[in-house]
């Protein structure tokens, strides 16, 4: 009986992304298990997570542990629990990982913005991040990118061997999908907005370019005196107050509304009923706002780098992240043409739905049997 060991301990609120990742892929590896094979989710049951597990079921096992990825302990406790649960492969979804996990490993790397963005991080936490990157990298066998933007990153960064390093792209959840004109009507009463808006849903981290959005919605509105409202939608970082302040003093308290973080049963929605969506970021590891805009129907705009071409491959229209005047000719143009957005909205659908959880899966699986000891 093969035994893979998936570490879902990340998956908890602190880790949003990492814990969307983790949920979904395990929920979609369970259908493609063989009869041969078991698959053992180490969580721990005290986080708080709101992020769902498969059910322990025939093929499938839930293996408490109350060690966290942040505690030096789990050096020692994370492979001795590997040996008692008579792990085949071990999946790492994190780079705090095990460095001597004593059977084969898988690791995902998700991007290296830390090294690239150095003023998101103080030296001493670049210092140990690279540190630890280095010892992860040095532990696992094999590695799946989550976009090719990341494995070149990492490639570039770092002494890998290119074979042992894998893009398996991402996907967005089935629930996002066009929505009925009362599902949009609804979330907009809830949230307040009015009948035409342009999104961003994101964070506000200095990567993700949201003053020079903001600048580029300033030219905007001078020159659509009737432009849409912009909505800032998603959790909200208050180190990087900079954002609200550039507001502020453009004078576009009336223009730009921040919203805050959105339920994610509302996304759907909120996608939905937007004119556009845009996306400015410098660099992502993958992108999943975009693909979610596309697969909801809304034509996007987003800035011409790392994954983000891979993601939106010919439905969006692009722009150059640091050129301000750039990304608000892009907005300009899309806004006064109705039938390009809705052309766009088409393209998107169609891109989107390239992007599956299952072929994620199905990938994930293949380097799990092949990572298995032949006996």
């Amino acid at each position: 009986m093969k035994r893979f060991v998936l570490d879902a301990r990340p998956a908890t609120d602190h880790f949003p992304g990492i814990g969307r990742y983790v949920s979904h892929l395990a929920m979609h590896l369970v259908p493609l298990l063989a009869a041969d094979e078991r698959l053992l989710l180490l969580h721990n049951p005290q986080a708080t997570s709101g992020w769902q597990l498969p059910q322990k079921q025939a093929n499938v096992d839930l293996v408490a542990t109350a060690v966290s990825p942040f505690s030096f302990a789990q050096q020692w406790q994370i492979p001795q629990l590997l040996r008692q649960l008579n792990a085949t492969v071990y999946h790492s979804t994190y780079y705090l990982t095990p460095y001597r996990p004593g059977v084969p490993t898988l690791l995902t790397l998700y991007d290296l913005i830390p090294e690239q963005f150095p003023q998101l991080v103080s030296p001493r936490a670049r210092l140990l991040t690279k540190f630890a990157t280095r010892l992860a990298l040095h532990a696992g066998d094999h590695f799946l990118a989550i976009s090719a933007a990341t494995r070149r990153d990492f490639l570039a960064h770092y002494p890998l061997d290119p074979a042992k390093i894998t893009a398996v792209p991402l996907a967005a959840d089935d629930k996002f999908k066009p929505q009925p004109e009362t599902a949009v009507a609804a979330l907009r009463q809830k949230l307040n907005l009015p009948d035409q808006y342009v999104l961003y849903l994101g964070i506000n981290k200095p990567h993700k370019n949201l003053k020079r959005l903001v600048k580029a919605w300033a030219t905007v509105t001078k020159k659509l005196p009737d432009a849409p409202l912009l909505v800032i939608a998603g959790a909200w970082d208050e180190r990087y107050g900079e954002v609200k302040t550039a507001v502020i003093q453009q004078n576009l308290e009336q223009h730009i509304r921040f919203v805050g973080r959105v339920a994610d049963v509302d996304l759907p929605a909120l996608y939905s009923g937007a004119m556009l969506f845009v996306f400015p970021s410098l660099a992502e590891g993958f992108g999943l706002p975009v693909l979610e805009a596309m697969a909801c129907g809304t034509a996007v705009a987003c800035a011409h780098t790392s994954s983000l071409p891979e993601v939106g491959g010919e439905a969006v229209a692009y722009f150059d992240p640091p050129n301000s005047q750039q990304i608000a000719s892009v907005l300009i143009a899309l806004l006064q043409d109705k039938e390009k957005r809705e052309g766009m909205a088409k393209q998107g659908l169609l891109q989107a739905a390239q992007f599956s959880w299952r072929e994620t899966a199905a990938a994930t699986v293949t380097h799990y049997r092949t990572l298995a000891p032949r006996h």
